[in-house]
């Protein structure tokens, strides 16, 4: 009997599944009037819990906080820091719902995101978090990238070599950023180079070069130069650079013996993503086995059909390892 695919995991909490239950527990249903109607405990309860667990794993912080200030309704927050004001996770959570959606606010807006996150990283001395939720909100609201870099020195001052952190930069230089393709490049480089044997941040040169290729391909739907962008997609992918960015990613990260990070699934596809484009099927073949179902929408959204040409791929490239 043929058995019927298991379906794609695409969720922003990707395999963390004690954030993902949290989500499942405060999310409204279309029965319920209002969040938590049905508690006899505040809503914010459950997100405390798991932040309360979560601890001093600076990196697996950072990622639920994100995930719930974008997953959550915004009173759960605001009840939190209503009834606890000192409280520091109360806090930080605040800053990052309050940073994300600043700028479409107006001036106002920004100013008491601002102060929330400064509030959060006074009650939070020693986590970096706060200062990713203000570096957030500076991307957002467009300051200069000059400004933003004393920001970002406070994060990776608690927490060196913070995932996070070096992706949020690495937005902040990019071309659709603040930046150029080689401010871009070199911060990623020289981060990769640095970088300790383990260390996710060995793959952040091959994220640069698909923020360039997802930059290239929105140049070139403005200006309709598709098709002759399109040649180059191979060159891109095959040049000596690209070969090196690759080879340090599998060796200083990929096969290292290193503990898995909270947002190893979102590296993992990239790594994926890129290994086809460079046609080297038996390396990826390895990286998708340890995706397994966990899919992320970028960067198979710069594809036609993602979610079909993820499972080509993977069926492909594992198929052809068996």
């Amino acid at each position: 009997m043929l058995r019927r695919p298991r379906s794609l995991l695409i969720r922003p909490e990707l395999d963390d599944d004690p954030l993902h239950r949290t989500l499942l527990e405060l999310r409204p249903t279309q029965q319920l009037h209002g969040l938590g109607v049905d508690r006899t405990s505040p809503a914010w309860e459950p997100v405390a819990e798991l932040l309360h667990a979560t601890g001093r794993d600076w990196d697996r912080r950072a990622h639920r906080v994100s995930v719930l200030a974008q997953g959550l309704p915004a009173v759960v927050s605001e009840r939190w820091t209503a009834d606890r004001p000192g409280d520091g996770d109360a806090l930080v959570l605040r800053a990052f719902v309050q940073s994300g959606r600043a700028s479409a606010e107006g001036h106002s807006a920004v100013r008491r995101a601002e102060q929330t996150c400064l509030d959060a990283a006074a009650a939070c001395p020693e986590d970096p978090t706060p200062w990713l939720a203000l570096l957030t909100l500076m991307h957002s609201c467009a300051m200069p990238v000059q400004d933003a870099v004393p920001v970002w020195t406070q994060a990776v001052t608690r927490a060196p070599w913070h995932r996070t952190a070096y992706h949020l930069m690495l937005r902040y230089l990019s071309p659709r950023g603040r930046g150029t393709v080689p401010d871009m490049m070199d911060f990623a480089w020289q981060a990769a180079f640095q970088a300790p044997h383990g260390s996710p941040v060995a793959l952040l040169p091959v994220t640069a070069r698909v923020e360039l290729a997802a930059h290239r391909q929105a140049r070139s739907e403005r200006t309709e130069q598709s098709a002759l962008d399109g040649l180059g997609e191979n060159a891109h992918w095959s040049e000596p650079r690209s070969v090196q960015e690759l080879d340090t990613a599998l060796s200083r990260w990929f096969h290292a013996a290193a503990a898995p990070h909270a947002e190893a699934v979102v590296d993992l596809n990239v790594l994926a993503f890129a290994l086809t484009r460079a046609h080297r099927p038996d390396e990826a073949a390895l990286v998708f086995r340890r995706i397994g179902r966990h899919m992320t929408a970028h960067p198979w959204d710069l594809l036609p059909a993602p979610e079909r040409t993820f499972r080509y791929w993977r069926d492909q490239t594992t198929r052809r390892r068996k």
